[in-house]
């Protein structure tokens, strides 16, 4: 009886550790995700922000275009 008690406990902490393993591999891939994510939100204001600036030096809030309805 002690036997089969510590027999279920030994697979349900091996279940519970392949349970770790595994979401500790999705959060590590998910974490590398976010910098990705991060680094081209990084790039992508700092574009914006120069391309703000150059409209400010320039004086022009957008481009002389006609609208399409035109």
């Amino acid at each position: 009886m002690a036997e089969d008690r510590q027999t279920q406990l030994e697979e349900l902490l091996a279940h519970q550790q392949h349970l770790i393993d595994t979401l500790n591999s999705v959060v590590t891939s998910q974490q590398s995700d976010i910098n990705t994510l991060q680094q081209k939100t990084d790039r992508l204001e700092a574009k914006v922000k120069l391309l703000a600036e150059y409209m400010e030096r320039v004086g022009e809030d957008l481009p002389h275009e006609k609208p399409p309805h035109y």
